[in-house]
């Protein structure tokens, strides 16, 4: 079997079987494949697609790639996945709020694609975080701590690592096929038990449009079943950013005033809390969904959940008192300023991608996949839908290391936000459970 001969089926519409797809996801991950055949391959499963069955047989395939992880833990093995977005930190409360709970949660997460931020970038802002461990260092910290959040190591799901840089870089990131194999891949060869997802949709995300975004939770439930792990899928708002914060240590900021209370973005809170609660729910940790929930908000509210947070930033290398003293170790932007719109008035629509985008022209996301990352710059005090906006009220602060990407920076932001003089309709932030 050759190479070319499987991406000319796909190619040509023509359903692939077990042995075609493990040879070519072999070859991605032993080399043989090169990296314009997989990007060839990429695009072929973009625009011919997947049937169900070939999904399943691709994720199994990268999945089987690696390492499958196998635990023995007194209690269940849990985790959580977002489609991406811009002001999605998420996953950095909810894993020291599930370990809390009695879950334990070895994250293994990504870095941004495109526009969207990605949570080992936020990570790799701690000094001293390692976010690239090995396998027993990431089996040793969950059962301790209950939770780790890490990146992909050689051993798990590495098909996965290379084809997810070449998706970055080649206009195939939105491909539900590939998208749903590699989240599912990494995440079922972490060994989980059960798994919730937060499947953005809107102008921040992958896919901005609710049809397609239930396409993709349904997808992402119906492969996972298919592989053995129980799944639900929430639909959530990305019209707006999620928190108010957009680069990558002004969102490790915003979560420790999240974790400690000092500041709580409401849109934050509220998916936080929904994603803990059914995942909490499934699991047999609480009852129904609104008694997760509740748990979550108590680890919150507690100061467990910073706490349990600090424990895993302290393991994995970070500072012990990374959670007290944020401040003085997260690098600060040069040069800073605030952004403000052309006319007063409430904001009515938002360009969440143009705004994710001004991140990356900063430096805080990357245009090649080995671009570096400068982790002090980004956006922070977003206005929301609905804010009003004038003189003295920006819609933005933008943190930069230079007044050119600065400048560049608040002429994306500025055209970004659509003000008008009526105060907009609200829109419902969770909108669909799937599975």
């Amino acid at each position: 079997m050759l190479a070319q001969e499987v991406i000319a089926a796909k190619r040509d519409g023509k359903t692939l079987g077990r042995d075609e797809i493990g040879f070519f996801v072999k070859g991605i991950t032993d080399g043989s494949v090169s990296g314009e055949q997989a990007a060839a391959f990429a695009m072929a499963v973009f625009f011919q697609k997947m049937e169900l069955a070939e999904r399943v047989m691709l994720t199994e395939a990268m999945r089987d790639s690696g390492d499958v992880l196998r635990w023995d833990l007194p209690g269940p093995v849990l985790d959580k996945h977002s489609t991406g977005g811009v002001g999605d930190n998420v996953s950095l409360m909810l894993a020291p709020a599930l370990a809390v709970c009695g879950a334990y949660v070895p994250m293994i997460s990504g870095r941004g694609l495109g526009h969207t931020g990605g949570t080992l970038d936020k990570f790799d802002a701690i000094p001293g975080y390692d976010t690239q461990p090995d396998i027993e260092t990431l089996r040793q910290v969950t059962r301790q701590v209950g939770c780790a959040i890490i990146g992909q190591t050689g051993d798990v799901a590495p098909a996965d690592k290379r084809l997810y840089g070449i998706r970055d870089v080649t206009a195939t990131v939105e491909s539900v096929d590939l998208i749903t194999a590699s989240i599912l891949s990494k995440k079922l060869a972490a060994g989980l038990e059960g798994l919730v997802l937060d499947v953005k949709y809107g102008s921040g995300a992958f896919m901005d449009s609710l049809p397609k975004a239930r396409e993709l939770a349904e997808s992402l439930v119906a492969v996972a079943a298919g592989a053995g792990c129980r799944t639900t899928a929430l639909i959530t708002d990305m019209n707006e950013p999620l928190a108010r914060a957009a680069g990558n240590a002004l969102e490790m900021q915003n979560a420790v005033d999240f974790l400690t209370g000092k500041e709580i973005d409401s849109r934050l809170w509220d998916v936080t809390v929904a994603l803990g609660g059914d995942l909490l729910a499934g699991a047999g940790l609480a009852k129904t969904a609104p008694d997760g929930a509740g748990m979550m908000a108590a680890a919150f509210q507690s100061g467990r959940a910073a706490e349990r947070f600090g424990q895993m930033v302290s393991a994995l290398g970070g500072p012990v008192d990374f959670v007290e003293k944020a401040e003085t170790y997260l690098e600060k932007a040069p040069v800073v300023a605030e952004i403000y719109a052309v006319e007063s008035g409430f904001v009515q629509t938002i360009d969440v991608r143009a705004v994710g985008m001004a991140v990356v022209a900063l430096g805080g996301g990357r245009r090649k996949s080995d671009d570096a990352i400068d982790y002090a710059v980004g956006l922070d005090w977003l206005a929301g839908i609905g804010q009003f906006v004038d003189a003295e009220q920006p819609i933005a602060r933008v943190h930069a290391r230079d007044r050119a990407s600065l400048e560049e920076a608040r002429a994306r932001v500025v055209l970004a936000y659509e003000v008008g003089g009526a105060v907009p309709p609200e829109t419902p932030l969770i909108l669909e459970r799937i599975g």
